[in-house]
């Protein structure tokens, strides 16, 4: 696949599957084309040459690093749970809605906070929780662990490894990414891309070795 803007190439052969029930580290520079493949895959943009396929049984969910689409007047208890008192968790389990807050660092009267009010990092926390629940079995997260303190990015990671779907997440956070990621997907500058299965450690080691 090639992409590019005003002449200027991102990448001219990318080519990847993406492995069922994998966790798929995406990295590179600022301006690599890691937010623009993500708007490829939702069919926001088209590719230059080459095909991206969706397969029929995909259902995307998407958080991009504006957070938008929160209705400002709901409650965080009904953003993220639709005002059910259950909700459903990677399309099977079901959970009490209020402990499903508190897993996010929403407790007691915060659930009762409106969305409009909430600061960057509270509307962080109420979209991975929506994301969870969303019934997707393909998460494009960009950037997820900006603003997360400790206790929220552990609940993530944990959300993540009990989904039984597929995961793409951008991240320059190499901890998590070492932490999560089964396989790494790599812009490397100058238009080319590395696809590895294996952990960002040993994505690194790799290069290292190349490198001799």
């Amino acid at each position: 696949m090639k992409m590019g803007f005003d002449g200027e190439i991102l990448y001219d052969d990318l080519n990847f599957n993406l492995p069922r029930g994998g966790i798929v580290g995406v990295i590179g520079g600022n301006g690599a084309g890691k937010t623009t493949l993500f708007k490829l895959m939702t069919g926001a943009l088209k590719p230059l040459g080459g095909e991206l396929r969706v397969g029929e049984t995909v259902k995307l969910s998407y958080v991009d690093q504006m957070r938008g689409e929160l209705d400002p007047n709901q409650t965080v208890y009904e953003a993220i749970t639709g005002g059910g008192e259950y909700v459903r968790l990677a399309g099977e389990t079901m959970m009490n809605g209020r402990a499903y807050c508190s897993r996010f660092n929403f407790r007691g009267p915060e659930q009762q906070k409106k969305v409009g009010v909430l600061s960057g990092g509270e509307r962080n926390r109420v979209h991975l929780a929506k994301l969870l629940t969303s019934g997707g079995n393909l998460l494009l997260l960009d950037e997820p662990t900006n603003d997360l303190d400790v206790a929220t990015l552990r609940s993530l990671e944990e959300g993540l490894e009990e989904f039984g779907g597929c995961v793409m997440v951008v991240s320059h956070d190499r901890w998590f990414l070492d932490r999560i990621a089964t396989h790494i997907l790599a812009f490397e500058g100058k238009g080319k891309t590395t696809w590895f299965e294996g952990s960002y450690s040993e994505y690194r080691e790799m290069k290292a070795k190349a490198r001799g």
